[in-house]
């Protein structure tokens, strides 16, 4: 027997004996109390602590089932059990019949709803008076068992009972597929959608269990009080119902007992003190987020998560895992004159994509090209304005994503998006079982509880490559892990269409060599692979057929040697430049910004590796490279949005390293960031009033003002418009003008071509030339290389985050490891 077990046994012992022995009715009291609230509590955590939404209106299903069962007790004349039963039935529906619309919200306006809901219950209590008896109240018997004495001994034994069934249910809950549904939803609500969990069945579902038991608790509340009234179910007692998970523990079945032991006793010690018992409360409640912030009770159950490791086979499986060997459909998928519209920007228009069983088709293009846009209209989380999207004879076209997901379309992401509250073989139970969760009501019975690993889900583990424990929790696993656990998942669906959005990036030369075995191996089992991947040996090497987009459309599609060399694949990813803009003269060499041996990432993703470069005052110099190759990366570093991991960053001298992103621009480092990032509400004037936010001197600033309004004509004819209605390459104008305002001494550029047309791109590219000949000193970041190289005196080109190459932009222009970065070969 585990030492949980045998501790909750024991307490209910305990218990038990308490109410038999206790000398009077005053304790009888509290225990009854202890117990009714850590119903309510198993049942906030049902809502709250598995899937993760918040009620701060509880109190209205706690008076639901309190009045139903009084007024079926008093007026029906039914005995206690059959009240008991109706009434949790009663507040069940109530909580599906609040959830259905409440769930389309989310976060603080859920919480809103759930506070109007429980407001709303407590002033009918009070104005239904022929029913409820208004504040005069309803009086209530106590029930009768086995012939014995109606008393109040009698239901505090039976709550205390029931309440051990309720933390005993929580506990097959979350042991049920229906648990691990909860928490993925709870965890990430897109990801859940794309394994083919249905979200708001399950949160109705959440809600109706919550709803439930909080009734049934009510019930035992009539009968222990003896006496009901409006004035015992206002919102103040909803607040204690949220502490009592709060303070105990989310996600906990011990977590319900622990707060509902503190709520209920510790009032008992402030008798004296009833003004200041909020105060308490409340200063208890910051103690415990700080010292705890899973709840008291993790300072206590956390010793005893001691589960024997499990890992999956030593050797991967020769043989193709039957969780997707057996399910290939030999039908194709086909997008057919697929289009969709942004607002003014048209994402896609017109593209065909045709994948074949058993096949990898890859997907490229530059930036903002449309490759997730459409990877995003194929899963469903789009809906195509133009075009068709079929499997086989399935209709895909429009679908919702869930519908598409159960179709056997599947999906990874970008960033990977897994269930980090879950083990690893949760990870994949929830994507295994996700269109036959079962019966609910089975599941708080225990029956069909998830307790040994599933020998399918470990074959299919030791075949994407996972080697450790599957016990382990996904938000602790490295990011190499991470990948795999996330194909696995989607695997788990036994899908025949599997969606790869930039697996690769971020994994080094050795395993991306493992992963390209992986992903043959994947479509050797006919499942139809469509990969989107920004290192280009990976994708020639790897795909049967590329496809390439760009701004939308399909420029080249074919055998990765054709689409190498093809004229329009080369000015997409290089840019076709016929500006001719060269500096007369070249300033002398006076290293302003240094930067040595960087290392950077994000979180355990590591992007940048031993960077070195140097910027001289009034130099342009440009940072080229393909897109995934730690660009952005470079100028964020630089500028303290993101911390470097190791290496030196120094501006004339300082290190930046040691300045808040904040207090950058009084250092002169400026950046106008990739997509614009306008303040859109604003007008174009106050977003250059802004730029200059940390400057004082009030005359100057105006001078600068009207000097930028001179510089971009556009920018002064609209300059009282909103910023968010101007055009792409008016909003490019605007987040430079900005960036002018705080009178740079290094200008970081962040893809500024990105998105625009080709009149503007020259337009622009003209502009920083004057900015250059002027003297100022520029850092660029474009994935155009034949633009930036136009006006560059320097560059360097990135791959894998590694500087491969630099020198003049007259001697990188003649460089043929340019192309070869961009496309491979």
């Amino acid at each position: 027997m585990g030492i949980r077990r045998g501790l909750g046994i024991g307490l209910l012992a305990v218990a038990i004996v308490g109410a038999i022995a206790a000398p009077n009715t005053y304790y009888l009291f509290l225990l009854a109390m202890i117990a009714i609230t850590t119903m309510v509590g198993v049942g906030l955590n049902v809502l709250i602590g598995l899937s993760g939404q918040v009620s701060i209106g509880h109190a209205g299903f706690f008076a639901i089932g309190a009045y139903t069962g009084s007024l079926i007790i008093t007026k029906a004349g039914w005995n206690f059990w059959l009240a008991l039963g109706l009434a949790g039935i009663t507040a069940a529906v109530t909580g599906v019949a609040l959830a259905a619309p409440a769930l389309r919200v989310t976060g603080p306006y859920l919480a809103m709803v759930t506070i109007a809901f429980g407001i709303i219950v407590e002033r009918v209590l009070i104005e239904w008076v022929s029913l409820t008896g208004g504040f005069g109240g309803i009086s209530v018997p106590k029930p009768s068992l086995l012939g014995l004495q109606p008393s109040l001994r009698l239901v505090v034994v039976l709550a205390i009972a029931c309440a051990a069934l309720a933390v005993v249910t929580f506990t097959f809950l979350k042991q049920h597929s229906w648990g691990k549904a909860f928490q993925a939803v709870k965890d990430d609500e897109i990801a859940a959608v794309s394994v083919g969990l249905n979200v708001l069945q399950i949160r109705v579902v959440a809600f109706a269990i919550s709803a439930a038991l909080t009734g049934i608790a009510g019930v035992f509340f009539a009968s222990a009080v003896g006496f009901i009234s409006p004035d015992s179910f206002t919102f103040y007692r909803s607040i204690l119902f949220l502490l009592v998970v709060i303070l105990g523990g989310l996600n906990t079945a011990e977590g319900a007992i622990f707060g509902a032991v503190i709520l209920v006793v510790l009032p008992e010690f402030l008798h004296d003190f009833a003004d200041y018992q909020l105060i308490v409360f409340g200063s208890l409640l910051i103690l415990t987020l700080w010292i705890a912030p899973n709840g008291l009770v993790s300072l206590f159950t956390d010793r005893f998560k001691r589960t024997a490791p499990v890992y999956p086979l030593s050797t991967p499986p020769s043989d193709i895992p039957a969780l997707i060997g057996h399910h290939q459909e030999r039908s194709r998928l086909e997008v057919s004159q697929a289009g969709i519209r942004f607002g003014g920007l048209q994402a896609l228009q017109n593209v065909d994509l045709t994948a074949e069983p058993g096949t990898i088709t890859a997907v490229i293009g530059p930036n903002g090209a449309g490759k997730t846009t459409l990877l995003n209209l194929i899963s469903g989380f789009y809906r195509t304005q133009s075009g068709n999207i079929t499997l086989g004879t399935i209709d895909l076209t429009n679908q919702s994503s869930l519908a598409i997901a159960h179709a056997g379309v599947t999906r990874t992401f970008q960033s990977t998006r897994l269930f980090n509250s879950l083990s690893v073989l949760d990870n994949l139970r929830a994507a295994r079982f996700s269109r036959k969760l079962g019966n609910p009501l089975t599941a708080l019975m225990g029956i069909g509880r998830l307790r040994q690993p599933e020998k399918n889900l470990l074959e299919l583990l030791a075949f994407v490559g996972y080697q450790g424990n599957v016990y382990l929790e996904a938000a602790n696993l490295p990011f190499v892990d991470r990948r795999l656990v996330e194909i696995a998942r989607a695997l788990a669906t036994s899908p025949q269409v599997l969606l790869l959005d930039e697996p690769a990036a971020g994994l080094s030369s050795e395993d991306k060599k493992s992963l390209a075995k992986l992903i043959r191996r994947i479509a050797s089992t006919g499942i139809k692979v469509i990969l989107i991947e920004h290192d280009m040996e990976l994708v020639m090497s790897l795909s049967d057929r590329v496809l390439v987009l760009d701004s939308g459309q399909l420029i080249c599609a074919g055998e990765p040697k054709l689409v190498q060399q093809d004229e329009r694949v080369l000015a997409a990813y290089l840019g076709v430049s016929d500006l001719s803009l060269p500096r007369s003269t070249h300033p002398e060499p006076n290293p302003v910004l240094q930067i040595q041996n960087l290392v950077s990432g994000y979180g355990s993703l590591q992007v940048l590796d031993q960077i070195s470069l140097t910027v001289n005052t009034g130099e342009l110099v440009a940072v080229i490279g393909a897109n995934g190759t730690g660009k952005s990366t470079l100028l964020k570093s630089i500028c303290g949005l993101l911390q470097p991991w190791s290496g030196d960053v120094k501006f004339a001298g300082t290190d930046l390293r040691k300045i808040p992103a904040h207090h950058m621009t009084d250092q002169g480092i400026v950046l106008v960031p990739e997509g614009r990032q306008i303040f859109t509400e604003l007008s174009v004037y106050d977003n250059i009033r802004l730029g200059a936010y940390r400057r004082h001197d009030q005359e100057a600033i105006q001078a600068d003002i009207q000097a930028v309004l001179k510089r971009f004509p556009r920018l002064q004819e609209r300059q009282h418009q909103r910023a968010g209605l101007l055009s792409g390459g008016e909003q490019q104008m605007l987040a430079i003008a900005r960036g002018l305002m705080a009178r740079p001494k290094v200008l970081l550029l962040d893809e500024p071509s990105l998105g625009l047309a080709p009149k503007l791109v020259s337009a622009l590219y003209e502009t920083l030339a004057e900015l250059r000949d002027e003297g100022m000193t520029i850092l660029l970041v474009d994935q155009m290389a034949k633009l930036a190289l136009s006006v560059a005196d320097y560059a360097y080109l990135l791959e894998g985050g590694r500087i491969i190459q630099s020198g003049s932009a007259t001697e990188m222009q003649q460089d043929p490891t340019i192309a070869h970065a961009y496309l491979g070969g």
